[in-house]
């Protein structure tokens, strides 16, 4: 069903276009003024339900089901990809493989040897992150997204190059699966990690373009432990800038995670 757009917003031409059962709007190009126009799309997104999305109106899609998001029980199943993980991953991180370290007469001066990385400090799955609770300070989810999606635009070459779309959906984390955006990411388990963190800690989607996703975060964690057990849920995305493009050492990943506002992932 085509939808109303909001009037007193100042948005590009675009049109709607049907993924799956839904209609979606699709601006043709990013409007001027979208860092300030963000905060103001997600307050209104809490009362008429259209999330705003940066991506590539003509990506190849295939929307989810969000019954199978619904469906995701995510202790019990990072839980079972953590075992299979730390089986196939321990031998690299109790003893790096000899091609991790090139001997230094064959190691050419422009390439760096992978770092090694001793892996999470877990034998089993710890659980979910603890939330980052909500104290009224800082800034609200919104207008996190909207310094988020300026930093995306000073940063992100390609971005200049997307749309922005409007999805009708329940909440920001739905809409990748209602787009169909077809990364090599388990879809399900993704958006049901991102329903998750928009609980614990304030986070939104910003964009989903090619293989790579953005989310800004108003409440990151703000200790080690706490970031520890956040990085080995996003290590379980299969995110492959983490886990294999190359491999980043799992404490440099999961320090870098604390006070972080900005998330992203790719997968090649």
């Amino acid at each position: 069903m085509v939808f109303p757009l909001p009037d007193e917003l100042s948005l590009s031409p675009g049109r709607f276009e049907t993924r799956g059962k839904t209609e979606v709007w699709f601006a043709d190009e990013l409007p001027d003024g979208i860092v300030e126009l963000w905060p103001r799309l997600l307050e209104r997104a809490e009362a008429d339900g259209l999330y705003p999305f940066i991506c590539w109106r003509d990506d190849p899609y295939q929307p989810e089901d969000l019954s199978t998001v619904d469906a995701v029980r995510l202790d019990t199943e990072l839980a079972a990809d953590f075992a299979e993980y730390r089986r196939r991953r321990l031998p690299y991180w109790s003893s790096p493989p000899a091609t991790d370290v090139l001997p230094d007469d064959d190691d050419p001066d422009d390439i760096t040897p992978w770092p090694h990385d001793p892996g999470p400090p877990f034998e089993s799955w710890p659980g979910l992150a603890p939330a980052e609770p909500v104290t009224g300070a800082g800034l609200s989810p919104a207008q996190t997204a909207g310094w988020a999606v300026d930093q995306l635009l000073r940063t992100e070459p390609f971005v200049r190059t997307c749309q922005l779309a409007l999805v009708p959906a329940r909440r920001s984390a739905d809409v990748p699966a209602i787009v169909g955006w077809e990364p090599r990411a388990p879809l399900p388990l993704l958006c049901a990690l991102l329903r998750s963190w928009e609980e614990r800690f304030g986070a939104r989607v910003l964009s989903g373009f090619g293989g790579a996703l953005t989310v800004s975060v108003a409440r990151p964690p703000q200790d080690l432990p706490q970031a520890e057990r956040l990085a080995l849920e996003h290590v379980l995305t299969t995110a492959d800038n983490i886990v294999d493009d190359p491999p980043t050492p799992f404490p440099e990943y999961s320090g870098e995670l604390v006070g972080r506002h900005l998330w992203r992932f790719w997968w090649d």
